[in-house]
């Protein structure tokens, strides 16, 4: 098994929070209509989002799926899960109003399952707090 380190899922978590985040206030201030409370939902998920991520990518850790895409598409559905109930009950808290905080929520689905999942690609080709990573890549010419 390889050995990941905890400074790999922190960058990754802060890396993922600030694209989360950038996200979370450009869907909430759209879909509000207001910027100021596009900016306190998503300065409120800063928190809740960081603990709830590093604690997702620990459980990952001990999950074997040997297929870098499926581990992946996997990963994505599942944080995008825990990530959009968060969401849904900080922006109805926020707002007041739960059928704001559950367009947020729905909206952000879409949205986020991408900037995820191209996250997690990005983050497979970086060898940042990985001890070793043996590597094969098929490379696939097409005539």
């Amino acid at each position: 098994m390889r050995r990941v380190s905890y400074k790999r899922h922190l960058a990754k978590t802060i890396t993922w929070r600030f694209v989360g985040t950038v996200d979370t206030v450009i869907l909430s201030w759209v879909i509000t209509g207001d910027p100021l409370m596009g900016l306190q939902i998503g300065a409120s998920e800063l928190l809740t989002k960081m603990v709830l991520y590093y604690l997702h990518e620990r459980l990952w850790l001990n999950v074997d799926v040997v297929n870098s895409q499926r581990r992946h598409l996997l990963k994505t559905v599942t944080w995008r899960g825990i990530g959009t109930l968060d969401t849904i009950l900080l922006s109805w808290i926020i707002s007041g109003n739960p059928f704001t905080g559950l367009k947020i929520g729905v909206v952000e689905v879409v949205t986020k399952m991408v900037l995820y999942y191209l996250h997690e690609r990005a983050w497979y080709k970086i060898n940042f707090g990985l001890d070793k990573r043996a590597r094969t890549r098929k490379w696939r010419r097409t005539s």
